[in-house]
């Protein structure tokens, strides 16, 4: 089973990329999905976040964490060794299933040992001023707060340095999806 591993700041198109890949028969697993079903889910996970934070609230979370780095830091530790075991997990199940192709969609996925598993790396990457935009129109933040989230992420720069493909998220969406579909094409023949 090929892995590609999907990444990109907030707002960049990370989220339509992957839809594309799901239209290609890719199954794909959105670890902020992955990370919020364990916050829900996960007892233990839920206790520690409440115990540290006061809120299992996304909201909330995110007001806490996106301003003070320590929390964010508190908050992945609780979260990314639980996202990563249950990553590992859905990406056996599909492989014994006899899936052809698996998608890992993550902000930090290069931050992370999940990155090994990865046979290619896409990075979608756009202008800022679009993120901003794109952030502040669909999640309801202010473009202050939208940048804030950007500033908390590593630099697009080092992202398309690490990527074997990368995906222009300022492109119109028609040449944008025909890169995704053409990349595809060329991993799935490697």
């Amino acid at each position: 089973m090929k892995v590609i591993g999907l990444t990109g700041n907030i707002g960049c198109g990370k989220t339509t990329v992957a839809g594309w890949l799901r239209d290609l028969g890719v199954a794909v697993i959105d670890l902020d999905a992955v990370a919020r079903e364990i916050r829900h889910n996960d007892a233990e996970a839920r206790r520690r976040i409440e115990a540290r934070f006061g809120t299992i609230e996304a909201g909330s979370l995110a007001r806490i964490v996106f301003s003070d780095p320590e929390a964010l830091r508190d908050l992945e530790a609780i979260l990314h060794p639980l996202v990563r075991n249950e990553t590992r997990a859905r990406l056996a199940e599909l492989e014994a299933a006899g899936a052809e192709a698996a998608c890992i969609e993550a902000i930090k996925l290069l931050e992370s040992p999940l990155h090994d598993r990865c046979d290619s790396t896409w990075v979608v990457r756009c202008e800022e001023a679009d993120a901003v935009a794109r952030v502040a129109g669909t999640r309801g933040m202010t473009a202050d707060e939208a940048r804030a989230r950007l500033a908390n992420q590593s630099p697009q720069d080092a992202k398309v340095a690490a990527a074997d493909v990368v995906i222009d998220g300022s492109a119109p969406l028609e040449d944008a999806r025909q890169e995704v579909e053409a990349a595809y094409a060329r991993v799935m023949a490697a």
